[in-house]
């Protein structure tokens, strides 16, 4: 089989299958039921803006017109326990704290402490304690783990599947398509070519299926979308994403949710390199970050009991503005974890402070909780895995960095 046929296959499938819409597909059952959603911001979330631990008595001298007024004035922060608060854009999420299904933690960090996107999403996504050219992603090794047999068990929602998916586990893509208009018969000429080919021919049928199931979801979506039953409210401070993003939100949710669908997704939102004009972006950003999570949760619909989503990012920015009225690349920053399997109506800080001689090299939030320990404990206490395999295997040589407790609820 020559390479060019090889690399035919992925557009093949994903063109084709956009014409083929079979009645019932029959797919293996996932090995488990707990869902996992991995959310990256990519571009480096200031966490000091989206939780304001406004109770620090360094924040406002520091930090000037980036810190949003104060909780319970006009368009202000909204208080969590009296040291955090969220971000205006968030407000919406704080009925999920008071329900227990949002959990956020502070002054987390992988363990890169450089200040690149390149080099700190690798890290972030092969979750290896180092830059020591890893190229498979500890979501992909967690499928393994688990067993996972049908490609769709782990689903990037994305153009490409990103690192932190890759591996020898096979896994898939999914966006919306747009029919091609690929003239009658083309899906079965293709798959009449890969007959005698029976690795191509199982790849190309399993495409073919995610596909075509994810069209059925693209319409449901679609259509409630259009009756206005689908789509959660919006908050008034909400600059809400675009309408295709939320359809893409809930129709991930609705991937998840099936009883022979995904179980570890991954999903990435993007701008969040806000070197200028940082308050009128993430007055923005936050508020489509919000409204991506409600509509994910009405994708989900039950199956939001059996879910835990954990939100990350590179890296965070600095403490300080800079001259152009946003902050430039840090080092400690945020990470949320949400859902119904999660433990959550709490914030969850080592809190290191935001004096001059508490800063990291002076100029960063001092990371003091590893994003590695957030992930084991999610992965120990929802998944089951072992903590042997996720020191070792997930993510390898982390034993220091023990997993975090009664992150999610109990089964």
């Amino acid at each position: 089989m020559d390479l060019t046929r090889r690399h035919l296959l992925g557009g093949f499938a994903a063109t084709a299958a956009a014409t083929v819409l079979p009645a019932r597909l029959l797919l293996a059952k996932a090995p488990i039921e707990q869902r996992f959603v991995l959310i990256i911001l990519r571009g480096a979330l200031d966490g000091l803006a989206a939780m304001p631990p406004y109770a620090d008595p360094d924040l406002a001298a520091l930090r000037g017109a980036l810190v949003p007024p104060a909780p319970g004035q006009d368009g202000g922060m909204v208080d969590l326990d009296g040291r955090f608060a969220l971000h205006p854009g968030l407000a919406s999420l704080k009925d999920w704290y008071a329900e227990g299904s949002f959990l956020p933690l502070h002054a987390v960090a992988s363990p890169y402490r450089d200040r690149s996107h390149f080099d700190g999403q690798d890290l972030l996504e092969t979750g290896a304690a180092r830059l020591d050219g890893t190229r498979d992603g500890w979501l992909n090794r967690t499928l393994g783990l688990i067993g996972a047999t049908d490609r769709r068990f782990g689903i990037a929602f994305a153009e490409e599947i990103p690192l932190v998916l890759r591996g020898t586990t096979p896994v898939t893509s999914w966006l919306p398509d747009k029919p091609a208009g690929l003239p009658p018969g083309f899906p079965d000429l293709v798959a009449r070519l890969y007959d005698q080919d029976p690795a191509l021919h199982a790849a190309y049928a399993s495409g073919l299926d995610t596909t075509a199931f994810g069209r059925q979801i693209q319409g449901m979506v679609q259509t409630a979308s259009a009756s206005g039953a689908a789509m959660p409210a919006q908050g008034a401070m909400a600059a809400p994403a675009a309408g295709a993003d939320l359809q893409l939100a809930e129709a991930a949710g609705r991937f998840l949710a099936d009883p022979t669908g995904s179980r570890i997704a991954v999903m990435e939102l993007y701008g969040w390199d806000t070197h200028v004009q940082q308050v009128k972006r993430l007055d923005r950003l936050l508020a489509s970050y919000a409204a991506t999570l409600q509509a994910l949760r009405s994708g989900l619909g039950d199956a939001w009991r059996q879910t835990a989503i954990l939100t990350v990012t590179e890296f965070g920015r600095t403490a300080a503005a800079n001259g152009s009225g946003g902050t430039d690349h840090g080092t400690g920053s945020v990470a949320f974890l949400a859902g119904g399997a999660v433990h959550g109506g709490r914030v969850l800080a080592d809190w290191p402070g935001l004096s001059g001689d508490r800063l990291y090299q002076g100029r960063d939030l001092a990371p003091t909780t590893d994003l590695r320990a957030v992930a084991k404990g999610v992965f120990r206490d929802h998944l089951g895995l072992p903590q042997d395999a996720l020191d070792r295997v997930v993510f390898p040589g982390s034993a220091d960095a023990a997993p975090m407790r009664e992150l999610v609820r109990r089964a």
